[in-house]
């Protein structure tokens, strides 16, 4: 596939990549490598990277614990202390080698560690190769809170390979693809129609779409002034009930995907209502999107908690909770506002 070419770097596929990077460990005459992994991604991805990358320069590989819960401020103090041990500098190299969490909070760590050193993203699964490790975000959360705690930062470049998606659960796969029809109801609808007549054939050409198309929207838009918001639809409800989710005893977590793909339900109904999306159009959505991930039981006694968590999310702006909404396929709208009343009866429409 053709390398896609970013704000300041390149996203390459496959062997190209590999390529590319041992290029750049060369040039840049890096004094070390740091390879951040979890305890998945070391078993069953750190071998085929290293058959695959070949380097004179020293390699340390250092592990954190897998999981939304682990991408915390405590884990990155963790990966600077250890990165310090081992005699890391500011000409030292982090590659991250895993799903979304790795990515952001691999990103965040090397965008800070010692004001800044460079870093590669070798995304694992499919919602970190169509979203986390493209656009230049990094971050962890605050508690349960997704992603309080980051900053803007490029890599020096992004490998995608797609066989590490052998590595993943379907769960993974499912979850990766709430991203994919997030960015067909929002910016491109054939991506619906790739989905629904999925086959293994035209995963790659899926993914390369979607990175595409996120590469676009940042290019124009790199610190979510305006275009940019387009790719948090879904993501303002979805992120409170995964919030609420991870932090509640009794409920079994969410993966982001699944998070998501209630908000694109949620928030396609606060659309129908604000901004006259087709009713039709509405049910489609919901009819795609349950065949996939099927319901989740969101209570009546749920819908208090999962609005404490909405004030919280990081878009709000003066305490106004701002949402992106459709008016059509393709056609969206900005900073919508929703009243607490609607926002209830989008978690009903959901549970009817």
């Amino acid at each position: 596939m053709k390398s896609i070419k970013a704000v300041s770097y390149f996203v390459h596929f496959q062997d190209k990549g590999y390529q590319e990077l041992s290029k750049l460990v060369e040039e840049k005459s890096y004094s070390s490598i740091f390879i951040l992994v979890d305890e998945n991604t070391l078993e069953h991805c750190y071998p085929t990277f290293m058959s695959n990358f070949s380097t004179h320069t020293r390699i340390e590989v250092i592990e954190i614990e897998s999981g939304e819960i682990n991408k915390t401020i405590d884990t990155c103090t963790g990966v600077w202390e250890a990165m310090t041990e081992l005699d890391a500098d500011r000409k030292s190299l982090l590659i991250t080698l895993g799903g979304g969490v790795i990515t952001d909070l691999g990103g965040f760590v090397a965008s800070t560690f010692k004001r800044g050193i460079d870093f590669v993203n070798v995304p694992t699964t499919l919602l970190s190769m169509v979203d986390a490790s493209v656009g230049g975000k990094t971050g962890v959360d605050l508690g349960v809170l997704k992603n309080l705690v980051g900053l803007f930062a490029n890599p020096q470049m992004v490998i995608v390979d797609e066989t590490f998606l052998g590595t993943v659960s379907e769960r993974e796969i499912r979850s990766g693809k709430a991203e994919i029809i997030k960015y067909g109801y929002t910016y491109d609808i054939k991506l619906i129609n790739e989905l629904i007549n999925d086959n293994s054939n035209n995963i790659s050409k899926l993914i390369h779409r979607s990175i595409e198309i996120k590469n676009e929207v940042v290019l124009e838009d790199p610190k979510e002034n305006g275009l940019r918001k387009i790719l948090n639809f879904g993501h303002t409800l979805g992120h409170a009930i995964e919030s609420y989710f991870l932090a509640s005893d009794e409920k079994e977590n969410l993966t982001h995907g699944e998070a998501i793909a209630i908000g694109m339900i949620t928030e396609s109904y606060l659309s129908s209502v604000l901004l006259g999306f087709s009713k039709d159009k509405l049910t489609a959505v919901k009819e795609l999107i349950i065949s996939v991930y099927g319901k989740v039981p969101i209570l009546t006694l749920d819908f208090n908690p999962i609005m404490e968590f909405l004030k919280h999310d990081k878009k709000n702006v003066n305490g106004q909770v701002n949402f992106v909404l459709l008016k059509d396929f393709e056609d969206y709208k900005l900073d919508c506002i929703a009243s607490e009343e609607l926002i209830i009866r989008s978690l009903e429409y959901y549970n009817s």
